[in-house]
């Protein structure tokens, strides 16, 4: 028998439209996914999600979350969906030895952010590297940081970051910024903001004390090698939005879920919340709006069914 409805992600968009969908009588299924509780649990202290005055772990955050939802009803699964077909209700969903049917369908997976791929930097999240500058960039008041990135996301986290930061360093491979031109004006033109070219990071010293100290460089035109001094590092290389499976099936913009008058997407009875298709404020709490909005959605769409 389908399931009433089921959540792909385990977030902060996705737990809160399974308490709703859970208070509902929904009796929501939920699939966590390969990141379990979605971006936040790789972040610290969560200081701006209403209702923690001495603000709270990421981590423990999204797990309040989850004990919240499962109180209510609702049913976690450490599966990850492979593949789905949108083309009939109820909808199919297959993991890797198991298929699973729903009448409607709530997208929550979020979207990762893209990393440099060094050992030193997973060794450093949390613990002064970040991707998140409106998330952690209070920590860094008075301090020196750096950015890594070229394009609009970094000009914004720059920007964003000398209301703290003593100074910000922007690193860059290229020679010229990928950002449009009036974020690039704006950067160039802060006087807290300097620029590093030509430049990649090869490694974030020093995991071994578990903090951040300084980074490894290299001048990709000249191969110079040096040491830069910093206190935190902003990778700002862009996001990815966890929406493979569903090529082909739904309609997606750069990646992201399009969705329609609130959380609607092209397919009827399939609704989207937070990351998945959100990505100008890519927030804890905006994420938690779009997940109570997708599953009240849902809940019509059912409801409507019904009848």
């Amino acid at each position: 028998m389908p399931h009433k409805v089921i959540i792909i992600g385990s977030g902060c968009a996705g737990s809160t439209a399974a308490i709703y969908t859970a208070r509902a009588n929904l009796e929501p299924l939920v699939f966590e996914g390969l990141e379990p509780g979605g971006q936040l649990s790789l972040t610290t202290l969560v200081e701006n999600f209403p209702g923690f005055p001495n603000g709270i772990m990421g981590p423990e955050l999204v797990q309040l979350m989850k004990q919240q939802a499962e109180r209510f009803g609702a049913l976690y699964k450490q599966e990850v969906i492979t593949s789905v077909d949108l083309s009939r209700r109820p909808f199919v969903l297959r993991t890797s030895d198991s298929s699973y049917e729903a009448d409607a369908l709530i997208i929550a997976s979020g979207a990762s952010a893209k990393w440099l791929g060094l050992e030193s930097e997973r060794r450093l999240i949390g613990r002064g590297v970040s991707s998140c500058a409106t998330c952690d960039g209070f920590f860094f008041r008075d301090k020196s940081v750096a950015v890594v990135g070229g394009g609009d996301t970094a000009m914004e986290d720059a920007l964003f970051l000398t209301r703290f930061a003593r100074k910000v360093t922007v690193i860059h491979r290229r020679d010229q910024l990928r950002a449009s031109k009036i974020m690039a004006e704006r950067a160039m033109m802060n006087p807290k903001i300097e620029f590093v070219w030509d430049t990649v990071v090869t490694e974030i010293l020093d995991a071994g004390a578990q903090r951040v100290e300084a980074v490894r460089v290299r001048n990709v035109k000249t191969e110079k090698e040096a040491v830069l001094p910093f206190d935190g590092v902003f990778v700002a290389i862009g996001h990815k939005p966890n929406t493979e499976i569903f090529e082909g099936q739904l309609e997606l913009e750069n990646g992201y879920v399009v969705v329609y008058d609130g959380s609607k997407t092209s397919v009827e009875g399939v609704f989207a919340a937070g990351d998945v298709h959100d990505r100008h404020y890519r927030q804890a709490i905006t994420a938690a709006g779009a997940g109570c909005r997708a599953a009240m959605d849902a809940e019509k769409f059912l409801e409507a069914q019904s009848k």
